[in-house]
């Protein structure tokens, strides 16, 4: 008996070592059959957005710049020696053609947008010239290999010259910096054969170059659509938070449209007017931690906005830029005025120009409470809880851009 329970013991053992051994030798065999598979997918998602980029490439072949190869890029860049910059969507290098002329070149991230954001960029720059956009020299795709080339712009980017601690740009330079920022969307939404939307008007995405003229860049975000769109649909809202518009996310309040860039530049305007941030947790009063809502008041009630060693002339400068922008940012789409009028309010007479309501950041029927109000000026921006004027909007169009 004791025999047959030893074996029986040995038995058992013998069969719970099969198991793991089976186990084993499932797990050895199955774990390559799993990566074979995961990088098939990964491979099968590439190819896919490799042909995705190269048929429009080819289908969009009259009008794309110079194609250069990643070997190029290397040589231009001298092997990535010089870093300007680093965001989101990758990393900036400065670059030297063998004509001598300096370039900036963007090396994109891989992204999951099956190359959707670099079809964007060459789509839009690809077909724009004007001297308030950046112009596109040439781009690079070699899989997950992309680039994109551009004019090298000696004065970066806005955002380090508004936000400095001491401006070193007069106001009346950033006045003539705003009118070729508004110049330039102006012809993004009107001058050319498609209507571009850029979605992401910010300081950091306009460049200067050496005598101080502002492009428009970076349009991984922008969108093509006919001309006779006024109300375009997006799967998804876009741009950087406390510059865009209330309508990309509270959709009560209107479609989205060109307008959706008329009140990015009107944020952008108010912080070139104000010098500072729209939002400053840090400010001495809490009535100025939101700037617009706050400026609004001081110029609604006659005051000027008090700024050290501003002449007479740039202080009905920097009055003109509040004014315009706080019609730009009304929270209603349909109250802002296109951007040919935006250009005709800051190249007139200032006696001219309306004050419009006290633009709100969410609409009335939104329930107001501090904890809300809170986390909002945390995040990007805030507002009075005033209701919208009732009053009549000279700006109100038909939707034609």
């Amino acid at each position: 008996m004791i025999s047959s329970y030893n074996n029986y013991g040995d038995t058992s053992n013998l069969s719970k070592f099969s198991l793991v051994l089976f186990g084993a030798a499932k797990f050895v065999i199955g774990m390559p059959i799993v990566a074979i598979f995961l990088i098939y997918k990964h491979r099968r998602r590439h190819l896919a957005m490799d042909k995705n980029v190269e048929d429009f490439l080819q289908a969009h072949n009259n009008f794309l710049p110079i194609r250069y190869s990643y070997s190029n890029i290397k040589k231009i860049t001298r092997n990535f020696k010089h870093k300007l910059g680093e965001g989101g969507y990758g990393s900036v290098y400065r670059g030297t053609l063998r004509s001598g002329n300096e370039v900036a070149i963007k090396i994109l991230k891989q992204s999951k947008a099956h190359g959707q954001d670099f079809i964007s960029e060459v789509a839009t720059i690809g077909r724009i010239h004007h001297v308030n956009v950046v112009h596109l020299i040439g781009f690079c795709f070699e899989g997950s290999k992309q680039a994109l080339v551009y004019d090298f712009m000696t004065n970066g980017s806005l955002d380090k010259h508004i936000f400095a601690e001491e401006g070193d740009l007069h106001y009346m330079k950033l006045y003539e910096i705003a009118l070729g920022v508004a110049r330039g969307i102006e012809y993004l939404h009107r001058g050319c054969d498609m209507q571009i939307l850029h979605f992401d008007i910010k300081p950091h995405n306009i460049l200067l170059d050496k005598n101080f003229t502002p492009k428009v860049s970076d349009f991984g975000l922008a969108k093509l659509y006919p001309t006779d769109r006024s109300i375009v649909s997006l799967t998804a809202a876009r741009g950087t938070l406390g510059y865009m518009a209330p309508e990309l996310f509270y959709k009560n309040i209107g479609g989205v449209s060109y307008k959706a860039d008329v009140y990015s530049f009107g944020m952008l305007l108010m912080e070139m007017a104000g010098r500072r941030k729209n939002i400053n947790a840090n400010a001495e009063h809490s009535s100025q931690i939101y700037f617009p809502s706050w400026v609004y008041d001081q110029v609604g009630e006659g005051k000027s906005v008090e700024m050290e060693g501003v002449v007479e002339e740039e202080r009905k400068v920097i009055k003109k830029m509040i004014i315009v922008a706080l019609w730009c940012i009304q929270l209603n789409p349909d109250h802002r005025p296109p951007m040919n009028k935006v250009l005709e309010m800051l190249e007139g007479d200032i006696g001219k120009l309306q004050m419009p309501p006290k633009p709100l950041f969410y609409p009335p029927d939104v329930p107001d409470n501090s904890d809300k109000v809170e986390m909002e000026l945390e995040t990007f921006s805030a507002s009075s809880s005033v209701p919208i004027i009732s009053t009549s909007f000279p700006f109100v169009d038909t939707g034609d851009a």
